[in-house]
């Protein structure tokens, strides 16, 4: 099973890539997490914010692989433990699909986008830099996974 991160955003700062590449490179080929960047819609002075976001999701639902399971990750959306999060990741893993989690913009997700996922996440209550999610999600998925097959990693 591969697990596309599918973010809105280009060119991070080299921390970013440096810390996501770390829990990413940890992973085992059965739950291989992939980054699939999205160009960010035009946003500036007098820019149409809709058409940006619209211009996102487009793109987005694009790069969705054929038959991947959809988790939106949305404020509002669900939130997990870490235990809870292993869990989800084992069902994902036995349902031999592909995992598409969608990162929206400033903004958020293009509505097109959102209507597509089979799940909403919610990381934190907290509003969170789009870099640092990345290497957030990456660490919270190496982790569940080192929960799954009784790493060190996870000491609760």
């Amino acid at each position: 099973m591969n697990i596309h991160l599918i973010a809105v955003g280009e060119k991070m700062p080299r921390w970013v890539s440096e810390g996501y590449q770390e829990y990413a490179k940890r992973l085992p080929n059965e739950c291989a997490l992939k980054l699939i960047e999205i160009a960010p819609g035009k946003r500036g002075k007098n820019a149409d914010i809709a058409r940006a976001m619209r211009d996102e999701g487009e793109r987005m639902l694009a790069a969705i692989p054929k038959n991947a399971w959809v988790v939106a990750l949305e404020v509002e959306g669900k939130a997990w433990s870490t235990e809870a999060l292993a869990e989800q990741l084992d069902g994902w893993m036995n349902q031999g699909s592909d995992i598409a989690l969608l990162v929206g913009g400033p903004e958020g997700l293009a509505p097109e986008a959102k209507a597509l996922a089979k799940q909403q996440w919610s990381l934190s209550p907290l509003t969170l830099p789009h870099p640092l999610v990345r290497v957030l999600l990456s660490e919270q998925i190496y982790r569940a996974w080192s929960v799954l097959r009784n790493h060190p990693y996870h000491r609760a």
